[in-house]
C-alpha cells in the first residue's frame, strides 16, 4: 500500500467521522428535545433544539473541510484541485458562520472579543 492510497483513505475515514458527527448529534439532539418535552410540559424546547442541532452540524462541517483538505492538497494537489478545495471551504466557512450566529447571535470574532472585555478589569492570579 503506497503513501497515497493511505493517505486518501484517511481522508475517508475522516470524511465519514464528519457525516457520523452530524447524524448522531441530531439523534442526539432530539432525543434531548423529546425528552424535554415529555418530562417538562410546557418548558421552551425549539431554541435550544436548533442550537443543539447546529453545534453537531458545525463540528460535522468541521471534519467534512479536514477530509477535503486531506483528499485535496495530500493526494490531487493540481492547481483545479486546489481551486475546487478553495470553494469548497469558502462555502462551509460561510456556512459554519451563519450557523455560530443562529446558535449564539453573534459573529465568532465578536464572541472572542466580548471575553476579552469581560476579564479585562480582574487581576491576573
Amino acid at each position: 500500500m503506497d503513501v497515497e492510497s493511505v493517505i486518501s483513505n484517511v481522508g475517508s475515514v475522516v470524511d465519514i467521522v464528519g457525516v457520523a458527527v452530524i447524524v448522531v448529534g441530531a439523534a442526539v439532539a432530539s432525543w434531548i428535545a423529546l425528552s424535554t418535552i415529555r418530562s417538562r410540559p410546557g418548558a421552551p424546547v425549539y431554541t435550544p433544539y436548533r442550537r443543539n442541532l447546529g453545534r453537531s452540524i458545525l463540528l460535522g462541517l468541521e471534519f467534512l473541510v479536514a477530509a477535503d483538505i486531506i483528499k485535496t492538497v495530500a493526494v490531487t494537489p493540481t492547481f483545479e484541485s486546489v481551486g475546487v478545495l478553495a470553494l469548497i471551504v469558502l462555502i462551509r466557512t460561510f456556512l459554519s458562520w451563519s450557523l455560530q450566529l443562529e446558535i449564539s447571535g453573534r459573529w465568532p470574532w465578536q464572541e472572542r472579543a466580548d471575553r476579552g472585555r469581560e476579564g479585562a478589569g480582574d487581576p491576573v492570579g
